[in-house]
């Protein structure tokens, strides 16, 4: 008994150390995009839009955003939000923050370098989403949204997915929020991307997971 409990604490660990590191990739990924200054994906366009109009910090609207997202998903599904879904609303938004204090992470002075920049954000974003859904901890405020949209409302995802995309982008556009080409770039590229790391993601994960509890398993029975 004592035995299995370790190879569930040690999983458990496992799962959400690489959930928090997805979110930490993913997170600097948004930054990127921000600080590159070619436009932002839609949520953060909004999140900006925010921060020029009222004040706070992008990283403090992202999470104020999120939790009422997340309360609205609640309020339609009927049950509370997850676990996951309620720290990736807190975690993005402090670890934006975090990144966009670091004094070195400038705006490049030439275009290829902002390009660079960007193409560099949108490619990490998508690692970064990757590496936190192969841990199967949850998903984050707008996916949680999405989902009990489609619940609902029976439309389907991508088309419900777009909606809100679009909404939050006109919004944030009218607050004053960044929409250039990389608002175009990420919008048209992200689903892609996600496509081609997720399932890389998820074997390298399974793989992780796997060998913790052969490990385990193997040292329990020596122990026995």
């Amino acid at each position: 008994m004592q035995g299995e409990r370790s190879i569930g604490r040690s999983l458990f660990l496992a799962k959400w150390s690489i959930y928090f590191i997805g979110l930490l990739i993913m997170s600097f990924g948004i930054v990127l995009m921000i600080r590159a200054d070619l436009g932002s994906a839609p949520w953060d366009v909004f999140h900006i839009g925010l921060f020029y109009q009222v004040g706070l910090t992008i990283g403090t609207w992202s999470i104020i955003v999120g939790f009422f997202i997340l309360a609205i998903s609640s309020l339609i599904v009927k049950r509370l939000p997850s676990v996951g879904a309620f720290l990736n609303m807190l975690m993005v938004g402090i670890f934006i923050d975090m990144y966009l204090f670091i004094p070195y992470l400038k705006t490049p002075h030439s275009f290829f370098g902002q390009l660079f920049m960007l193409i560099l954000g949108v490619l990490v974003i998508g690692i970064g989403i990757g590496v936190y859904i192969s841990s199967r901890c949850g998903a984050g405020p707008r996916d949680s949204l999405m989902i009990a949209l489609t619940e609902k409302t029976g439309f389907k995802v991508q088309h419900i997915r777009l909606a809100m995309e679009l909404i939050v982008l006109y919004v944030g556009w009218l607050l004053g929020g960044p929409v250039f080409i990389g608002t175009i770039l990420f919008s048209f590229t992200i689903g892609p991307i996600v496509g081609w790391t997720l399932p890389a993601c998820q074997k390298t994960t399974d793989n992780i997971l796997y060998k913790i509890q052969h490990k385990n398993n193997d040292n329990l029975t020596m122990q026995l």
